[in-house]
């Protein structure tokens, strides 16, 4: 991002919140004010929404404080035996420059003092960081002490169990300097007789392909199920490797006792930018048109929650949601998974994309002026809290297109799941791009250059181009948001030589070309 990141209005109370602590999605997310603002607290209840903000804003900064506990180590346990520690700065950098991940932590729950409920802990770290400032050490034990939290958002209920599925999520650290962080988490059932507490794996990476750090955990689930110790040399083989260009296949060596020695292929998806998506999952859980209603709520910015009982189809359907703006990308708090301590989040009065675990569920239905999605198999109904307009704010024409574009995806069902993921995400992107295309496609027309100096965005000859009416009315809403407005200020800041770049600018050269033909045709 440029410098114009810095004109985004800040909310209020969520300063440090925002900053450093919430989420961003991978690539395409964005920004406005919509007409009517919306409060998180009915009129009169200023001074509650005030305290609760107050709260919020001085429980978060004490959270990354924490406390200054060390990290323990491996336990003495036949499962924690031989496990290799790897200064991290004898690491040698890859050619590419990017390592597949930061680190691999396991977080388990342990009792706390008084033996009354559990608490999370990192009780491995790989590869260890021996080496680092004193400034490092702070940061590095504020984002472990973070990452117990987004493992076990449920908080101290846990109980011991004898059996559990496991579930595999993810979630994005963002920086105050802007630059984010994944975190991929498999939570499982650990090795051992009678009941007891899951246990989570959660890798830390840069790079932003959850199908690719889906198929690692399986990998690792399957070590784990022989041996703790069979993980590392594994995880020690996936870090000295490239991680692979947009469609090409990386190969990772890994020994297992009975099975001799395997090759593991990891291939990156050709469209980068939808690496980080399954759009099977929201179709899974929305139909078409409550798709299409969720979509035109996000495109005007407002506050949307989600609700689910798996970590899982939170975090892969928020992030499928923030995919569907593509070229234009969400700025405002991003939480896949909202950790219990944190539910005060859901009064800020920001435009916020939210996921909360059903059984939170009394804790935001007080809140108005915002979309509740259930996104649960046997719901009742899928909105629970509406502010009545969200079928009604694309252009009619244009929701018949995206329909028709969507009805497409059923006919890729009888493939195998990896190319079905492929396909559906290809058709239910390229059928969201479209919509973008028609409606703000021609914006590079409209932006006047000079010799010297920024260009300027003629915004009022911009919309008055449009000639549908509908279209128009939904324009003069969307180019307030601020997602619009930093990509024209990006573009702004560009010299006309470096424009038509991009998948976004091909669709848009295709759709005019098109345009032009059907013209001379009539």
């Amino acid at each position: 991002m440029s410098e114009v990141v810095t004109r985004r209005r800040k909310g209020v109370g969520l300063k440090n919140f925002k900053q450093r602590w919430s989420e961003q999605p991978k690539e395409n997310l964005a920004t406005a004010d919509v007409p009517g603002k919306r409060s998180a607290t009915p009129p009169g209840d200023h001074d509650g929404q005030q305290g609760a903000l107050k709260r919020f804003s001085a429980m978060w900064p004490s959270f990354r404080r924490g406390r200054k506990d060390k990290i323990k180590e491996p336990e003495p346990a036949e499962t924690r035996e031989n496990l290799p520690v790897v200064d991290v700065s004898m690491q040698p950098r890859r050619v590419s420059g990017q390592y597949f991940f930061e680190y691999l932590v396991v977080v388990s729950l342990k009792k706390n003092k008084d033996g009354s409920s559990y608490e999370p802990q990192i009780t491995y770290q790989f590869p260890k960081r021996d080496v680092m400032a004193k400034y490092q050490k702070e940061e590095e034990e504020k984002t472990l002490k973070a990452i117990t939290l987004f493992c076990f958002p449920e908080g101290i209920n846990w109980a011991p169990l004898t059996e559990y599925h496991s579930e595999t999520f993810s979630f994005v650290l963002t920086e105050i300097d802007g630059s984010r962080r994944n975190g991929y988490c498999r939570r499982l059932l650990p090795r051992g007789k009678g009941a007891r507490p899951p246990e989570a794996y959660c890798i830390i990476s840069s790079l932003a392909c959850f199908g690719l750090f889906s198929k690692i955990f399986d990998e690792v689930e399957k070590r784990r199920q022989i041996s703790m110790a069979l993980i590392y040399p594994f995880m020690q083989k996936l870090r000295e490797a490239s991680f692979p260009a947009p469609g090409q296949t990386v190969e990772i060596k890994s020994f297992i006792p009975e099975s001799g020695t395997e090759i593991i292929h990891l291939t990156r998806p050709l469209d980068s930018w939808l690496e980080h998506v399954n759009f099977c999952t929201l179709f899974d859980c929305l139909t078409d048109e409550e798709v299409l209603q969720v979509f035109a709520a996000a495109v005007l910015e407002r506050r949307i929650i989600f609700i689910a009982d798996e970590l899982g189809t939170l975090s892969q359907v928020l992030h499928g949601v923030a995919a569907l703006l593509y070229p234009f990308t969400w700025q405002h708090t991003f939480i896949s998974i909202v950790p219990e301590i944190l539910i005060d989040v859901v009064m800020a009065p920001t435009p916020y994309l939210l996921g909360v675990q059903k059984r939170l569920l009394e804790q935001v239905t007080d809140q108005s002026d915002l979309l509740l999605v259930d996104l649960s198999k046997n719901k009742e109904k899928t909105f629970l809290v509406t502010i009545g307009d969200e079928d009604s704010i694309l252009p009619p024409k244009l929701q018949a297109e995206i329909l028709n574009a969507l009805s497409q995806r059923k006919k890729v069902s009888h493939v195998e799941e990896v190319k079905k993921v492929e396909e559906v995400n290809r058709v239910v992107s390229e059928a969201f791009l479209h919509f973008f295309v028609r409606t703000v496609g021609h914006y590079s027309s409209h932006v006047k250059y000079a010799k010297e100096g920024p260009g300027v965005f003629e915004k009022r000859r911009f919309y008055k181009a449009i000639e549908s009416k509908t279209t128009r009315h939904f324009v003069k809403k969307f180019i307030q948001t601020q997602m619009f407005d930093l990509f024209i200020q990006e573009l702004e800041q560009q010299q006309p030589s470096g424009l038509q770049q991009g998948i976004f600018h091909r669709k848009i050269a295709e759709y005019q070309k098109k345009k032009i033909e059907k013209t001379k045709k009539h």
